[in-house]
């Protein structure tokens, strides 16, 4: 079965044939850095995250592009005295980055920022004033709006009539022809830094924020390739206009459109004006981060995921029942001749879920089916399925990125054991303590040897007792 992806812009599910065989270029649109990454930010990246690994387990060279958009409006409003907008931006970036590593999500090959991309954004504005489709205000303010009617396709992806869309409200209205026409260039303003302009042929300013990604994803990807990926409240109007200004300046731009579906809280949009905004620093602090991961990335990636107070629990508990099996299995099939035989096998029930529009929860009920077909078989003590079901289950969860056992759980593994550790050695040490007080020489001894009998070895200072491990 070949892989099939929905395609927004035509609304069907379509075969996914690959621009260049054996490779696939992929344009997700990263964050813009204005404030704290939220569940929903970690829901769309970890999307992408899925597709790419499947692709890859496909046999697919995947290039993924993932912007940073670190000058806009909002970025420009949220910055203060304290905080210049570049440096807000940074560390909101960082908080992103942070994020997307807690939950395992692969780095992009690339992570181009819109600051660093300025000329790319004037040759391809000069191309569409060139051809038509863009024009300088003629109020001498340095804005250059895109001509939305002077493109029959616009509104191609939304399906939109040009007379029935609301108004761009992306810039200031000062020189437009039409109130949809969207702004390319934006002149600087009086009241903006310094710092936020930059040259160019029609006046000192800043890029409009649907042009950065159109200029990056071809400096990156090429005039066209194959997948755009983002989230379904950027349809309208970031991609659609981001479609109309790359085809319309004569690149093919993106074959394949795929949305993500959004979070709601408690059954009601996430929004700041409600107050329910859930953010990943919060999430991630709610549960151990593999547990977030499965939890955000259970349900098909075209549907709403309802976030409530028991959804992390439900979540640990499918999770701790496949980590139970991996567990229990290792355990049994450590030094028989069954273990680590052959390269772990996806099930064909597996693959066509994930073959089919990435269907996670499908593939995941696959997962668990394996995964009870395995404690079966060790409770009938019948290594050789135990062993096929562990190597199974371990390939499918190495897909997902829920592999207990791979990298970076491993290292929270470490971390835990470490922390776990200390607590246990502390509380010896002030037992020893204790003891060497109440002059009990012998239970002070006692553990004391026990500890250098696990490698522990306790120095004893005028500012208290210090350990250290052998190693």
């Amino acid at each position: 079965m070949a892989l099939r992806l929905y395609d927004t812009k035509t609304q069907t599910l379509r075969d996914f044939t690959p621009l260049t065989p054996g490779e696939t270029g992929m344009y997700v649109c990263g964050p813009t850095v204005q404030s704290s990454p939220h569940i929903g930010h970690l829901r769309s990246a970890l999307v992408y995250d899925i597709l790419r690994r499947w692709l890859t387990y496909r046999g697919l060279r995947v290039t993924m592009v993932r912007n940073v958009t670190d000058i806009d409006d909002k970025v420009l409003v949220n910055a203060t005295e304290d905080e210049h907008w570049w440096a807000l931006a940074y560390r909101m970036e960082l908080e992103f980055t942070a994020g997307y590593r807690a939950l395992g999500i692969l780095p992009p090959t690339y992570e181009p920022r819109a600051t660093a991309n300025i000329q790319q954004m004037h040759e391809l504005i000069a191309r569409l004033i060139d051809a038509g489709h863009a024009y300088v205000s003629e109020d001498g303010s340095g804005d250059v709006y895109f001509d939305v009617r002077s493109w029959t396709n616009y509104g191609a992806l939304t399906r939109q009539d040009v007379d029935m869309m609301e108004d761009a409200g992306d810039a200031d209205p000062r020189g437009k022809r039409d109130p949809r026409d969207f702004a390319l260039w934006k002149g600087h303003k009086p009241e903006e830094p310094e710092s936020a302009m930059w040259s160019s042929p029609w006046g000192a300013g800043r890029p409009g924020w649907h042009i950065e990604c159109s200029a990056m994803a071809r400096r990156y990807l090429g005039d066209s390739f194959d997948i755009h990926g983002g989230g379904l409240d950027l349809r309208f109007p970031h991609h659609e206009n981001e479609l109309a200004q790359s085809t319309a300046a004569g690149d093919g731009f993106a074959r394949y459109w795929v949305h993500n579906g959004l979070v709601s809280i408690d059954g009601q949009k996430m929004s700041k004006s409600l107050g329910n905004s859930v953010y990943a620093s919060e999430l991630l602090a709610s549960a151990s981060p593999i547990v977030v991961r499965y939890y955000l990335g259970q349900a098909h990636y075209r549907s709403t995921i309802d976030y409530t107070s028991g959804s992390l629990a439900e979540a640990g508990a499918a999770l701790d029942r496949i980590t139970g099996f991996i567990e229990r299995a290792t355990r049994r099939l450590t030094g028989t001749r069954f273990w680590a035989t052959g390269e772990p096998a996806i099930p064909d029930d597996f693959a066509e879920a994930m073959d089919d529009d990435i269907g996670v929860p499908q593939a995941l009920a696959v997962l668990h089916e394996t995964v009870t077909a395995g404690n079966a078989a060790i409770d009938a003590d019948e290594l050789s399925a135990a062993a096929s079901a562990l190597g199974a289950v371990t390939a499918m969860t190495d897909v997902l990125g829920i592999n207990p056992n791979a990298e970076p759980w491993t290292r929270t593994s470490d971390a835990a054991h470490e922390t776990t550790l200390t607590r246990l050695v502390e509380a010896l040490i002030d037992q020893r303590q204790t003891a060497r007080t109440e002059r009990d020489f012998a239970t002070a001894d006692r553990i004391r040897d026990l500890l250098a009998g696990s490698g522990i070895t306790i120095e004893d200072t005028p500012s208290g007792a210090h350990w250290s491990t052998d190693g």
